[in-house]
């Protein structure tokens, strides 16, 4: 388990709350009826609908937009995370209401170990779209990482509240369960 900077783990407790009270007052970037038909999906359908659902929170509006994100994600993809962070800031610079823009840089900070600017980039993708189950995910990640298994626990419910077959989620309360964490949480 990592030592999180003190500073950060002020930021990240602070901001759970938020994340666990959003999806009121806020418009959604994606149909309320696709959500209502995720939640009530099979498994075997869940995933044709959350296909839906990203594709519209992945179109910014503008073909240059969406380039910027394809090649930060395809910078990602091949593990070049200093490039993915210039594409994916160069669009949240451009396109600073485009959640999905923050949601991709966040994980490519995540994953160049870039902790602080992956919180702030998921703080601003839930700020802009609190149902982003990805980001709760992520941010619930984050917690788990760093040592706040109720908090992540929380994150991880409402990742499922939103999207029942989300098997990452699904697996990670799973498993503070099975570890015998799940009786506190």
């Amino acid at each position: 388990m990592r030592i999180l900077p003190v500073n950060l783990k002020r930021h990240l407790t602070a901001l759970a709350p938020i994340v666990l009270l959003c999806g009121t007052g806020v418009a959604e970037t994606a149909p309320p009826e696709l959500f209502g038909r995720l939640k009530s999906a099979t498994e075997a359908e869940a995933p044709r609908v959350v296909a839906e659902i990203e594709a519209i929170w992945s179109r910014s509006g503008s073909a240059s937009m969406d380039l910027l994100l394809k090649r930060g994600r395809d910078a990602m993809e091949e593990g070049d995370f200093g490039t993915a962070i210039e594409h994916l800031t160069a669009l949240t610079d451009h396109a600073p209401q485009f959640a999905e823009g923050f949601h991709a840089r966040a994980e490519a900070y995540f994953r160049a170990e870039l902790y602080g600017p992956a919180l702030d980039d998921l703080e601003t993708t839930l700020a802009l779209n609190p149902n982003h189950f990805d980001a709760i995910f992520g941010l619930g990640v984050m917690f788990q990482e760093f040592g706040d298994l109720r908090k992540a626990a929380q994150l991880y419910r409402r990742v499922l509240a939103l999207h029942p077959n989300h098997e990452n989620a699904r697996e990670a309360l799973d498993r503070l369960k099975r570890d015998g964490i799940g009786r506190e949480l």
